[in-house]
């Protein structure tokens, strides 16, 4: 048992490294390690997650990419989940990414790579709180429609406000104090596994023998009706993985919130890598079992949801109610632990002064200890992207495809910079030693051939329906930051010089700079490293 004096020596051993990172102690230590992993957990998501993103795993090679494009991926992101857990445990900051790029990056570039990782970051959150909205939003309606036997078709315009009430509510949710967010975790942990173990069990015992799969069609039937070449069909299917584990930065923003942030940071990012995409691979060995064999009517179901069309033909009409009711329930508690996250990354980066309005955002609520403006700007921001829905389904699913190449491109900047940069690293009690190069390049490398590739249009012969957007909205989101950076006299490159010190660290003793009285304060010598 841990006694109240080993916790308040452990939240004294995570103010010392913070302070070793310029920043006083702000926001309350509330996250144990196992909740900061809930919290990861749940943003990865497993069932729900695979549930939003099956409509664009099955028409890239059918069972075969569902299968074994999951697991080739998964391959490649669990070395992604071991580079991050190395910066994680060497500099556990809520600003994480942009922080980490600054401080490895070369002094002639630093400044602008890490504003523009700080904005790239921030909207990799707001399109994956928006995506994952939506994600929850269509699950409602495909309830409604599953329980009205198809009779309802809900519009888009009907979606898009479920979307906005979805939004207002997590971001209520999102404004609690710390400790009751952190508590929150151990139910969603355990609602996430009840709905693993409902699938897995409820679909081989209910679902009929016309729709049973043999072994030989599950893991070996290849169907491609995307357009593209079997090969390139079959990297496309990668998408489902990468769209659901992912987030592994969440729990770096959440770092100022932890106890034994340089431990709890990687445990969180590994265990949730690790777990996730075991059960995810799980999970979609059993859906190839029983979706039957023909795929394009899955797909086609005016359900709209194959994954709800897959348990309608196993469990019925009731039993998939009963289901899709957990699902959305899952659903909503991975949507707001991503919004918390997002909005402690928005936190962090006004404190730093990067964003407009920072003064408003860097700001938390005397009551809940949390930085509430960030929450709801978040929420906010997300509530605008989604008007993308408007411009027909492809538009839509470049926000699900922005938010893995936003967070892509702010994953491989500080892994490349710590080697590239020049800059010394001091790692932390998660370290690979040796391996830590190649794991570093081998991430690196999936990260960039896979932008690449989610930049690409949905078909072979695009046309303004089948259009990938996402360079669209990710590229402008790099040039209108870069000239926000670079605008004469104005721009960010004459006022912005990267993360400020809110604490001065020297000889053992922390001095909070922003209270202008010169007062020092004796450091705890014991550290957490």
């Amino acid at each position: 048992m841990t006694s109240h004096d080993d916790h308040r020596n452990e939240s004294l051993d995570d103010q010392d490294v913070l302070a070793r990172l310029g920043y006083k102690q702000e926001l309350r230590r509330d996250f144990s390690r196992i909740e900061l992993f809930g919290l990861s957990f749940s943003i990865v998501g497993v069932v729900q997650s695979i549930a939003a993103v099956l409509l664009y795993s099955i028409p890239y090679g059918g069972p075969v990419g569902m299968i074994w494009g999951w697991f080739t991926c998964c391959v490649f992101l669990v070395f992604v989940g071991m580079a991050m857990s190395e910066l994680g445990s060497a500099a556990p900051t809520a600003g994480g990414l942009y922080y980490w790029t600054f401080k490895f990056s070369s002094a002639r570039y630093r400044h602008y790579l890490s504003w523009l990782i700080g904005y790239v970051n921030t909207a990799a959150y707001v399109a994956g709180v928006a995506s994952i909205n939506w994600g929850c939003a269509t699950q409602i309606m495909a309830a409604v429609t599953i329980a009205s036997n198809g009779s309802f078709a809900p519009t888009n315009g009907q979606i898009y406000g479920v979307y906005c009430g979805l939004l207002v509510l997590h971001a209520i949710m999102g404004s609690l104090a710390t400790r009751i967010i952190a508590k929150l975790q151990y139910f969603y942990v355990f609602l996430n596994l009840a709905l693993f173990l409902t699938v897995i069990i409820a679909l081989p015992v209910a679902t009929p023998s016309q729709f049973v799969n043999k072994a030989s069609y599950a893991f070996g039937h290849f169907e491609n009706v995307s357009g593209w070449n079997n090969g390139y069909a079959f990297i496309l299917s990668f998408l489902a993985p990468a769209w659901t584990v992912g987030g592994f930065d969440s729990s770096v923003h959440i770092s100022e919130e932890a106890r034994n942030a340089p431990r709890a940071v990687p445990f969180a990012i590994m265990c949730a890598t690790v777990f996730g995409s075991f059960l995810g691979w799980i999970v979609n060995i059993v859906l190839a079992f029983h979706i039957g064999n023909d795929l394009e009517s899955v797909i086609a179901n005016p359900i709209g949801q194959p994954m709800a069309t897959i348990f309608a033909n196993s469990v019925g009409r009731t039993g998939t109610v009963i289901i899709w009711a957990f699902m959305v329930i899952t659903f909503f508690m991975t949507a707001m632990d991503y919004l918390i996250a997002g909005s402690r990354q928005i936190f962090a980066f006004s404190r730093d002064q990067g964003l407009p309005l920072s003064n408003l955002l860097y700001t938390i609520h005397p009551r809940t200890q949390t930085p509430v403006n960030s929450v709801c700007f978040c929420a906010f921001l997300s509530l605008l992207l989604g008007l993308l829905s408007f411009a027909g389904p492809v538009a839509i699913t470049a926000v699900f495809t922005m938010a893995v190449v936003c967070q892509y491109i702010c994953f491989v900047i500080p892994i490349m910079a710590r080697f590239l940069g020049g800059q010394k690293f001091t790692h932390g009690p998660f370290y690979l030693g040796k391996l830590s190069g190649p794991v570093a390049t081998v991430a690196s490398a999936y990260m960039i051939f896979m932008i690449m590739v989610f930049l690409f249009p949905a078909s072979p012969v695009p046309n303004a329906q089948t259009m990938n957007y996402t360079t669209v909205v990710v590229g402008g989101t790099m040039i209108l930051s870069s000239v926000y950076y670079f605008f004469p006299k104005y721009g960010g490159r004459y006022w912005f010089h990267g993360p400020v010190h809110t604490i001065d660290v020297d000889d053992g003793v922390r001095k909070d700079s922003q209270n202008g009285s010169g007062s020092i304060e004796k450091q705890n010598t014991k550290s957490s490293m």
